[in-house]
């Protein structure tokens, strides 16, 4: 007797057969960073993405289990939820072009290395970026503005740059995954059927930890080994005085973008009209030698190269434009191709189903559920799509054993909301790192929050806090048709 389960009018994969794409993947990858280094994965990465692709469709193909139904299926999922993410991607080089050449950037810069003191710039622009992700629910939008002049700041007061974007990147997305405005938050409780504010509230017993303890990093790291106003600084902040007219009235442009964030804005739409008042600051605030708007086009699409005199700060006013950005757009790409075969086929299912076939216990279950949403952020290249799939796969198992729908929507934003910004392939990965310009295998060790999150979820559902057991009348009847 043939045992194998029949999936879209065809056999469904083996788990050797679902395996060896992945496997495919991750060796490759491997492979390029020990040869050539993580910032090779920007460039080679397309490649790898796409070579695993072939592998998992040559292997559906030969072994029966592709179907023209199912491709269409994952290939729809995978597609209507990365595409909208590539004129995002656009309009935030957009946004980070204007931005320098009007000033705004600049000025912050320049009055950060007044205002801030180096010793607790790290946890200060930790807390600050948390504080407005959850005003906005936006980690992308907070990143794309305020973290890159954060950078800067921390750049010219000595601290590394993976430090710098730890401390961003780690306020970002705990104020993305706790705000009520963020999207994942929205798709993670509705996924999983959990009113919104509840789903916020249980969220607080690992978040909190979380974040508490990496606010304990960044200020030890800052304490102990922290930058300092450096001989550099009176140079640069006289050479950013002498290239832009660093005005106060420049930051009209980010108070007008927040007030439409608050608002709650498309994302899209924020970004677009932020960069328009960027283009439009630019005439207005600043007097840049034959700025035109044939050379306006032109910086918008190659980025800005400004020579000001000093090169530390010619490296941090410059920018990649549309043209920078293009490499990020064929990774997303790439991801989402494969995500949509390894869907298609049901090999991402069949991974799932042998993390989940004989767990029974609800810490076993918590830890499946974090290991299989990294796995799925691995896969799909998407957060929002990892967040459909595993909550979708999980409910039923969650339904079986008694365990509250809370805590499956908790696990599944700890372990796939705040970790998919630290993949390099995932589409929240190469963002991040493009916009700051720091490779994501650099800046994984420094992003304490994001990496202690799902750790925390599992700790939790050991101690078992606040996690009701289930009773033999809690438990529903399994209904086999």
């Amino acid at each position: 007797m043939n045992r194998q389960r029949v999936f879209g009018g065809v056999n469904r994969p083996s788990l050797l057969i679902s395996l060896i794409p992945v496997s495919f993947l991750f060796v490759a990858l491997i492979t390029v960073i020990v040869t050539s280094g993580a910032d090779a994965v920007s460039e080679i990465g397309p490649f790898i993405l796409l070579s695993s692709t072939a592998v998992a469709l040559g292997l559906s193909m030969v072994g029966g289990v592709a179907s023209r139904r199912g491709l269409s299926v994952g290939f729809k999922r995978s597609a209507s939820q990365i595409l909208p993410a590539i004129p995002i991607l656009l309009c935030i080089a957009l946004v980070a072009t204007t931005w320098m050449l009007s000033g705004v950037v600049p000025t912050l810069i320049s009055y950060g290395l007044k205002v801030l003191s180096p010793k607790l710039f790290l946890v200060i622009t930790c807390a600050v970026c948390s504080v407005i992700s959850v005003l906005t629910g936006s980690s992308w939008t907070t990143i794309a503005t305020l973290g890159v002049a954060f950078m800067g700041i921390g750049q010219v007061m000595g601290y590394s740059d993976p430090w710098i974007a730890g401390a961003i990147i780690s306020g970002a997305y705990f104020g993305d995954k706790v705000s009520p405005l963020s999207d994942t938050t929205v798709v993670a409780s509705s996924t999983a059927g959990v009113d919104l504010f509840e789903h916020i509230r249980y969220l607080m017993f690992t978040t909190v930890p979380a974040m508490g303890i990496a606010l304990i990093v960044f200020l030890t790291v800052g304490l102990t080994n922290g930058g300092e106003h450096t001989a550099e600084a009176g140079p640069m902040l006289g050479a950013l005085g002498s290239t832009f007219n660093l005005s106060p009235w420049t930051l009209v442009i980010p108070a007008i973008t927040m007030i439409m964030i608050i608002l709650r804005l498309p994302t899209l739409i924020v970004l677009l009209a932020a960069s328009m008042l960027g283009a439009i600051g630019i005439f207005v605030f600043q007097s840049h030698d034959g700025m035109g708007v044939t050379a306006l086009l032109t910086n918008l699409w190659s980025g800005v190269a400004l020579q000001t005199g000093n090169d530390s700060l010619d490296n941090l006013v410059s920018t990649g434009g549309v043209l920078g950005m293009l490499p990020t757009v064929y990774l997303v790409l790439s991801a989402m191709f494969f995500g949509s075969v390894m869907i298609g086929t049901g090999m991402l299912a069949k991974l799932t189903d042998a993390f989940t076939h004989r767990l029974r216990r609800h810490t076993s279950i918590v830890g499946a559920t974090v290991c299989s949403g990294l796995a799925m952020n691995c896969c799909t290249g998407d957060q929002y799509l990892s967040l459909i799939i595993t909550g979708n796969m999980y409910r039923s198992l969650y339904r079986r054993n008694g365990l509250e729908s809370r805590l499956l929507s908790r696990s599944m934003e700890d372990s796939i909301s705040v970790t998919s910004v630290l993949i390099p392939w995932n589409s929240c990965g190469l963002t991040q790192s493009t916009v700051l310009g720091v490779s994501t295998l650099a800046y994984f060790p420094c992003c304490i929050f994001n990496f202690l999150t799902p750790i925390m979820s599992i700790i939790v559902a050991r101690l078992g806090f606040k996690i009701p057991q289930p009773t033999k009348r809690e438990i529903p009847v399994c209904n086999p048709a």
